[in-house]
C-alpha cells in the first residue's frame, strides 16, 4: 500500500498500534522509528531490577526487535524523527549513523513518551547522579551499585541494547554507602527499597509533608511508618537545593534551609514531562501539561494524526476533562485502539481515572479517581470523605492484616468520586474495585450494595472496602 501507517515511539503505545493495525491490515505498511536501542520494555520494573529481584535488564522486554519484526512490522531503532510536515504528510528522520531522510505515512502515532525532569535542582549533571526513566538509567544506576571488578556489562544484561560507555563509566565509581533519594513520589519510595535491599543508608527528601502525595494523607502516615521501620531516613517538608561536589563527581546534597548532606549517589526523581517538543512548528496542538490534545479516539486535530501514551492527554472518567496521567496500561490501551481505528474499526481509547498501585517494601497502595478535596471542589463537587481500618480477612483465619480505605464522594449526589487503600495482605488489587465503581459513575450506595466474593482465606464477610462505603454512605444525601 502507498500509505503507511507510522509510530513515532517503540515502546507500549507505538508498538501496541502498530501490532494491532498489522494485525487488521497486514498488507498494509507498518513503520516504528525509535530514536534510542531499546523497545518495548518495562519501566515499571526497573526499581525491581535495581534491587536484584530482575536478573538481567533484557529480562524487562516485552518482546525483541526479532519478534517485532516476525509480525511484519519494519522497526527502524536508532532512528529520530525531527520534523513532522502534516500537511504534505511527511517526517524527517535522523538516523543514529548521521543520514537523513524522508518518510511519507497515510496516517500517524505520536507515541513519543515522556522524560525525567531535573529542574530546578542544581548540580543535576554531576557524576554519580541519577534519574530513573529508561533502561540506560536503570543500568547506569545498578552498574554504580557494583564493585569495580565486576564486569558491569555483563552482569546488568542486554548487551545488545545497552549504552556500554554509560554503564563501564558508572561502574567504574565505588560502590556507595550513602544515598539520597530527591522525591517522594512513586519513583522515590520504590527506589528506596531497591537501595535498601543494597545494605546502603538511604536518605528520602520531600518538599511537602508527606509522600506519595497522590495517594492522600491515611497512605502516606502508613508508608512513612514503614519506610521508617527499614531504616531509610525521611527528610519530610525539605526542599532540595542543589547538589554539590568537586571533579564533577556528587558529594553533598543542599537544602534550601541550608541543611546539607555528605553522599556518594543521588536519585532524582520529582516527575517527568511530556515528549513534544517535536510539536512546536507543527499545528498539531496541546493540551493539559503541554501534552499532546487528543479526542476520545486518539485523534489530534490534524487529519490523520494521533498521539497516545505518556505524551498524550485522555478524559478523566470523575471529571470528565482532558487530563495528563501518564501509566502504563493506559499507554498499551489507547495504542491498540488507535491501532484498530486506522485499520477502519473506530475503537474509543477509553478514559482514565488515574488507577495505580506502588509497594512500600511490605505495604502495598493503591489509589484511583479524586482523592484530594481540593481538586475535587475545582472540578464542581463538594467532597466528603470516611477513612476506616479493617481485616483483610475473617478474624478467625490466619495471615490477615489490618486494611485502611479512604472513600471519597460528593455529599448531594453521593456519586463516588475516588478512593486509596493501603496494607500487607492483597491491599493493591482491591483498589480496582473501586476503579471500576468509578466508570459505571456509582453511587456510594451501590458501591455497598456490590455482589463481592467471601471467603475466609480472601476477605471477611464485608469487604473492607464495602465496609468503607457502609462508612461514608452516613455523610452524602443519596436516597438509598
Amino acid at each position: 500500500m502507498t500509505d503507511p501507517f507510522v509510530a513515532i515511539g517503540g515502546d507500549a503505545a507505538g508498538l501496541s498500534a502498530a501490532s494491532k493495525c498489522k494485525r487488521e491490515q497486514p498488507e498494509r505498511d507498518v513503520i516504528v522509528f525509535e530514536k534510542g536501542s531499546w523497545v518495548s520494555y518495562s519501566h515499571c520494573g526497573m526499581p525491581y531490577f535495581v534491587k536484584g529481584e530482575v536478573d538481567r535488564l533484557d529480562d524487562l522486554l516485552s518482546l525483541s526487535p526479532a519478534e517485532i519484526r516476525e509480525r511484519g512490522i519494519d522497526l527502524r531503532r536508532g532512528h529520530e524523527v525531527v520534523a513532522i510536515d502534516s500537511d504534505a504528510r511527511v517526517l524527517t528522520v535522523e538516523t543514529s549513523a548521521g543520514d537523513r531522510l524522508e518518510q511519507p505515512y497515510g496516517d500517524l502515532l505520536i507515541g513519543t513518551g515522556a522524560r525525567a525532569v531535573t529542574t530546578p535542582i542544581e548540580g543535576s549533571d554531576l557524576a554519580g547522579v541519577h534519574t530513573m526513566h529508561g533502561l540506560d538509567s536503570a543500568a547506569a544506576v545498578r552498574a554504580h551499585l557494583l564493585d569495580p571488578a565486576v564486569d558491569a556489562v555483563a552482569d546488568v544484561g542486554g548487551e545488545e541494547f545497552v549504552d556500554r560507555e554509560l554503564v563501564e563509566r558508572h561502574a567504574a565509581f565505588e560502590p556507595p554507602e550513602t544515598v539520597a533519594i530527591v522525591g517522594g513520589g512513586y519513583v522515590g519510595v520504590e527506589m528506596a527499597e531497591a537501595f535498601s535491599a543494597h545494605g546502603l543508608d538511604v536518605h528520602l527528601f520531600q518538599r511537602g509533608e508527606h509522600v506519595l502525595p497522590p495517594f492522600g494523607e491515611a497512605v502516606a502516615e502508613v508508608v512513612e511508618g514503614e519506610l521508617a521501620a527499614e531504616g531509610v531516613t525521611l527528610h519530610l517538608g525539605e526542599e532540595v537545593q542543589r547538589l554539590d561536589g568537586d571533579d564533577g563527581r556528587v558529594e553533598r546534597l543542599v537544602c534550601a534551609g541550608g541543611a546539607s548532606l555528605a553522599v556518594d549517589l543521588a536519585l532524582v526523581g520529582i516527575g517527568i514531562r511530556p515528549n513534544t517538543d517535536l510539536l512546536a512548528d507543527t499545528p498539531i496542538e496541546t493540551g493539559v501539561a503541554d501534552a499532546v490534545a487528543v479526542d476520545d479516539y486518539g485523534r489530534t486535530n490534524v487529519d490523520g494524526v494521533y498521539a497516545a501514551g505518556d505524551c498524550a492527554t485522555m478524559r478523566h472518567a470523575v471529571t470528565g476533562e482532558r487530563d495528563w496521567v501518564p501509566l502504563g496500561l493506559t499507554a498499551n490501551r489507547a495504542g491498540r485502539a488507535i491501532g484498530a481505528t486506522v485499520a477502519g474499526d473506530p475503537t474509543p481509547v477509553g478514559d482514565i481515572a488515574g488507577t495505580a498501585v506502588v509497594k512500600a517494601f511490605e505495604q502495598e497502595c493503591g489509589r484511583t479517581g479524586l482523592v484530594d478535596h481540593e481538586a475535587a471542589s475545582d472540578a464542581g463537587f463538594d467532597p466528603v470523605s470516611e477513612t476506616i481500618t479493617a481485616g483483610s480477612r475473617s478474624g478467625y483465619y490466619p495471615g490477615g492484616a489490618e486494611t485502611t480505605v479512604t472513600l471519597i464522594a460528593d455529599r448531594d449526589s453521593g456519586r463516588l468520586l475516588g478512593g486509596t487503600i493501603v496494607g500487607t495482605d492483597r491491599a493493591a488489587i482491591r483498589i480496582d474495585i473501586v476503579a471500576m465503581a468509578l466508570e459505571q459513575d456509582a453511587t456510594v450506595g451501590e458501591l455497598e450494595r456490590s455482589d463481592l466474593a467471601y471467603a475466609p482465606p480472601f476477605s471477611p464477610v464485608w469487604d473492607p472496602v464495602l465496609t468503607a462505603a457502609k462508612v461514608l454512605g452516613s455523610s452524602v444525601q443519596e436516597r438509598y
